[in-house]
């Protein structure tokens, strides 16, 4: 098994904070990760995205070009990365900020009010975690008993007080 994830957004939406929650969970099932995070100098606002391969066997390059999974959070990341999915590939689209439907008809595509849901549910800034739960159930890439694990190891100290907001955030977006 060999997973290659693209997260996409503008900077601040936890697009670094998602890709890593990934990669932990990844590591905690003994797999072969790599997470490569990338983001324009401007940071906040600006683009940012991270490719995450979750892999049985070792990962020769971190470079994801041809991703199996597309988390768009946005619009310009959807535009621009929509062509690069694999066909059968996954698509993830946060419709609360996409307004257009995805194109292709060689994916399979899931839109989820993230942001929406976020917002009702008073979680605010963690669209990102609903999106991961929703990816999570339906492309395969991690189980969903190690979420509490890997949570753990990515909110910090200082933010223990978001950690159950977050598990909140991930166990809404699964069971969308």
């Amino acid at each position: 098994m060999s997973k290659q994830m693209l997260i996409a957004g503008f900077g601040g939406q936890g697009v670094l904070f998602a890709g890593k929650f990934i990669a932990y969970a990844g590591l905690i099932e003994n797999k072969e990760v790599s997470w490569l995070p990338s983001y324009g100098p401007e940071m906040r606002g600006g683009t940012a995205n991270c490719s995450v391969i979750v892999s049985d066997t070792k990962v020769g390059s971190p470079i994801v070009d041809k991703p199996d999974v597309l988390v768009a959070l946005n619009a310009p990341s959807l535009d621009k990365y929509e062509d690069t999915v694999v066909s059968g590939g996954k698509i993830f689209v946060d419709s609360s900020l996409i307004e257009r439907k995805v194109k292709r008809t060689d994916v399979e595509v899931f839109y989820i009010p993230a942001s929406q849901i976020a917002s009702t549910e008073k979680l605010s800034g963690l669209a990102n975690m609903i999106m991961m739960g929703h990816m999570i159930k339906h492309a395969d890439v991690i189980p969903y008993t190690v979420i509490e694990k890997a949570m753990a190891k990515v909110v910090s100290a200082k933010k223990q007080n978001l950690f159950d907001a977050n598990i909140n955030a991930v166990n809404i977006g699964y069971n969308y």
